[in-house]
């Protein structure tokens, strides 16, 4: 069953599509199935994938609003993944989602027709908590939640998770939060660490062993249209998100496992 991870913040400039693209090029480098789907306007993520956002003829926003097939939208990458495209057109898609009845759902309803066809789907959404993210958070079944480690972005955070407890608690009782990302750090910086070392104790379970360091060539590679991993697969970037990815992976496996007995005492 596919696994869909929402990748958000409503702060900016936390390398939310950053992650977005670079762990789709390490799931994809493991030979998982995976679509990156661009929730944001803006369609960085889709530049970051080498596709160009003002040449394609179908994107996120004919899936969304006028239901359009999911083939007939999604593109494949050179980098492994296939990425369903944005561009300012979606800007319009809030507005038509507020006219429906049943709007949080919409996403959730159009990608159980894809349940077979990826092993993760991949949510890069827009930096605001707005009618996208929210149905982005009720499609989603876990929620990763990158943050650069600086005295604002702990209270951007708790608003966050009230955000994903509201969520869970009336639309999506299966949605969890997957884990906390800190990017863009540096270890010579003491407010990174003071910060790293809060969430550390406020969030034992929830943050990511991976770090994702500051990095020359991860900053370059989006400008090339490219996941790090294919720009400079050396760059510690690189080995920061096939790392990220692992780890992923490991906890995927560590859950199916645990509710492996369960299963089986149903079944008796």
């Amino acid at each position: 069953m596919v696994e869909i991870v929402a990748i958000t913040n409503q702060k900016g400039g936390v390398g939310k599509t950053t992650t977005s693209v670079n762990l789709a090029a390490s799931l994809a480098a493991t030979h998982k199935r995976v679509l990156m789907i661009d929730l944001d306007p803006q369609g960085n993520a889709t530049m970051g994938s080498g596709i160009n956002k003002m040449q394609i003829s179908n994107s996120v926003y004919d899936f969304l609003v006028e239901e359009q097939e999911l083939t007939s939208v999604v593109q494949d990458t050179e980098y492994g993944y296939q990425v369903m495209p944005a561009n300012g057109d979606l800007t319009a898609a809030e507005v038509k989602l507020l006219e429906e009845i049943g709007r949080e759902q919409k996403l959730q309803r159009l990608l159980a027709q894809c349940d077979d066809n990826f092993d993760y789907i991949l949510i890069d959404c827009p930096p605001s908590l707005n009618m996208l993210t929210v149905n982005a958070l009720t499609a989603a079944n876990s929620v990763v939640i990158p943050i650069q480690c600086e005295y604002y972005a702990l209270e951007g955070l708790a608003a966050l998770l009230t955000t994903v407890e509201k969520i869970k608690q009336f639309v999506n009782p299966k949605l969890r939060v997957e884990g906390l990302l800190r990017t863009m750090f540096d270890p010579r910086n003491s407010l990174s660490n003071e910060v790293s070392k809060h969430l550390l104790g406020r969030f034992p379970e929830w943050v990511f062993r991976t770090v994702i360091p500051r990095n020359v060539r991860l900053a370059e590679a989006p400008s090339h249209g490219m996941p790090v991993l294919h720009y400079d697969k050396r760059s510690r970037g690189a080995v920061a998100y096939l790392a990220l990815a692992g780890e992923l992976l490991r906890r995927e496996e560590q859950r199916k496992a645990a509710m492996a007995p369960v299963a089986l005492e149903e079944s008796e």
